[in-house]
């Protein structure tokens, strides 16, 4: 009995004598937490794109705008990164800077100027931008280089920016808190009367309605602006997507530059003749 009781013990252990197990090896889990999100206050350009090339219209784009903005913002932008040198250099620690390098876990020492966001919507990318990136400014200057030089296409799978002055969670609260923010620069601050008109994109949200939008924002306006919705001298436009809301203001020309329409822009260009 003893001897079949151990060998019974033996065979259950799961295991044959001397064998040597397998090394498990743990696979790091992905931190999800670290990717870039849209967050009340950010500024950004939406971007639309054709069906099922969203990846490759990310990359093209973050080419594009870091071209762009080399031209338009070429100073600022190396007197940024020459005071974050120098700032490296003076405040850090140098045996613990060189020893981030040999590891190879040193941080840029700021984000960049366009940071693209992942959107749960078809054919829609964000790119967050900060400073000295304006984005509606940016976004006009675009639109009107390619309706100057339509024949000139640097893009393929772009179709529509959107400038986005300043963002925040889609609801009632947080649309006045944003409107408030961007209006005040351009209507308020003993701003002359001036003509203006409302345009809403809602996709992928049901909360708030169209028509609410629109009079809340016309309130917030202010009685001294006249509405006119085929002369105006701004437009207001207010984006929502899913949860996120984000506004700007962007001037008479946008109809001019075919709502900031790359595709169409370019489309517009006429075509030489055949010989």
């Amino acid at each position: 009995m003893e001897v079949g009781k151990k060998r019974s013990l033996e065979d259950t252990s799961g295991e044959a004598p001397n064998k040597k197990t397998k090394k498990q090896w743990q696979v790091p889990k992905k931190n999800y937490s670290s990717a870039p999100s849209i967050n009340p206050g950010d500024a950004g350009v939406w971007a639309t794109c054709d069906m099922h090339k969203e990846g490759l219209c990310t990359n093209e784009l973050k080419s594009f705008f870091d071209e762009y903005a080399t031209s338009l913002y070429g100073d600022a932008i190396a007197k940024d990164t020459a005071i974050m040198d120098q700032s490296d250099v003076t405040n850090n620690d140098i045996e613990a800077e060189i020893n981030r390098e040999v590891q190879g876990i040193r941080t840029p020492s700021q984000s960049p100027l366009f940071t693209p966001v992942k959107i749960d919507v078809q054919c829609v990318l964000f790119f967050k931008t900060r400073e000295p990136v304006e984005p509606v400014s940016f976004v006009q200057r675009i639109c009107a280089d390619a309706l100057v030089n339509a024949t000139t296409r640097k893009t393929r799978h772009v179709k529509r920016l959107t400038p986005m002055t300043r963002m925040g969670k889609a609801t009632e609260k947080s649309l006045e808190e944003v409107a408030k923010a961007v209006l005040a620069p351009v209507f308020h601050q003993d701003a002359p009367s001036q003509k203006f008109a409302i345009r809403t994109t809602i996709r992928n949200h049901h909360t708030m309605k169209r028509d609410d939008i629109i009079k809340r924002v016309a309130d917030l306006v202010g009685g001294r602006h006249k509405v006119d919705l085929t002369n105006y001298d701004h437009l207001i436009m207010v984006d929502i997507y899913r949860n996120i809301l984000g506004m700007s203001v962007v001037g008479s020309d946008f109809e001019k530059l075919k709502r900031f329409n790359l595709a169409e822009l370019h489309e517009s260009a006429p075509k030489s003749e055949a010989p």
